[in-house]
């Protein structure tokens, strides 16, 4: 088993920055995608950012040059840097892991951006 504990949301004015981690620990062996996503209230889980074990990452079109994905290795922990804020990045953040065969997901983080 994996568990993903993800921390560093809150509220923030719009063109302020924060950063997400996301702590793993458990049974990891060989991680094929790490990456987040995001929920805003009424609209579908989307991806934010993901990358995979081979070295690509992707970033969705309304976070690019605005927000960087960076690891860990050694703590296991992958961060979400978030800079130039817009109140329409306000969402539930959620840490995604996939290793091997399985998919695991944080409990999510709130980020306000106040406009």
């Amino acid at each position: 088993q994996v568990q993903l504990v993800e921390s560093g949301g809150g509220l923030v004015q719009a063109g302020g920055s924060l950063r997400l981690s996301c702590a793993a620990s458990g049974s990891i062996f060989i991680v094929n995608v790490m990456g987040w996503y995001r929920q805003a209230p009424g609209k579908p889980r989307e991806l934010v950012v993901a990358t995979s074990r081979r070295g690509f990452t992707d970033y969705a079109d309304s976070v690019k040059g605005r927000f960087t994905i960076s690891t860990d290795n050694a703590k296991n922990t992958v961060y979400l840097q978030m800079n130039s804020l817009k109140a329409e990045d306000t969402a539930v953040y959620y840490c995604y892991l996939n290793v091997g065969s399985s998919e695991y997901w944080g409990q999510g983080t709130q980020v306000t951006v106040s406009s």
